[in-house]
């Protein structure tokens, strides 16, 4: 399988690549668990089916420290006994906030749960990261990109 278009040769795809990067400081910044932005991140890109991104996001957490079991589980996470209450509340809000048009938007009650459990400042890059995996998503389905050859970190 071969991608439709090589993101990094194409001056502007390139130069979209680099500030969608850079958007990524202030949610790295943000006091909001690493693991619960992977977690978001994973359960996204499966709802967009974006190979490129699970690729990357399930190895990235695994190479942080992410057990096996979870990641296993990210799809079924309101059955499973694995995430805090927090990292519930996280995944109901990127759940709804990637299938806006399916449901009609995000409830109130699910970023109201979110805000139970994060600060300001983390709710802010909750919403921010949401926002980016999904943007990340669309590049990469559109585009064709493919998964399976990412190496923990090779983005930087």
């Amino acid at each position: 399988m071969e991608p439709r278009m090589n993101l990094f040769a194409n001056p502007v795809a390139s130069a979209f690549i680099k500030r969608l990067q850079a958007a990524h400081k202030p949610v790295a910044d943000s006091g909001l668990p690493e693991a619960t932005q992977e977690l978001v991140k994973i359960r996204a890109s499966q709802i967009n089916g974006c190979a490129m991104c699970l690729d990357m996001h399930t190895k990235d957490a695994a190479a942080a420290g992410e057990t096996q079991q979870r990641l296993n589980l990210v799809a079924s996470w309101r059955e499973a006994a694995v995430f805090t209450e927090a990292e519930r509340a996280a995944l109901d809000l990127a759940e709804q906030g990637t299938r806006i048009a399916d449901a009609g938007g995000v409830t109130d009650e699910a970023f109201q749960n979110a805000a139970k459990h994060y600060d300001e400042a983390q709710l802010a890059a909750l919403v921010a990261v949401i926002a980016e995996i999904n943007a990340w998503n669309r590049l990469n389905v559109l585009t064709g990109q493919v998964g399976g050859d990412y190496q923990p970190g090779q983005f930087g």
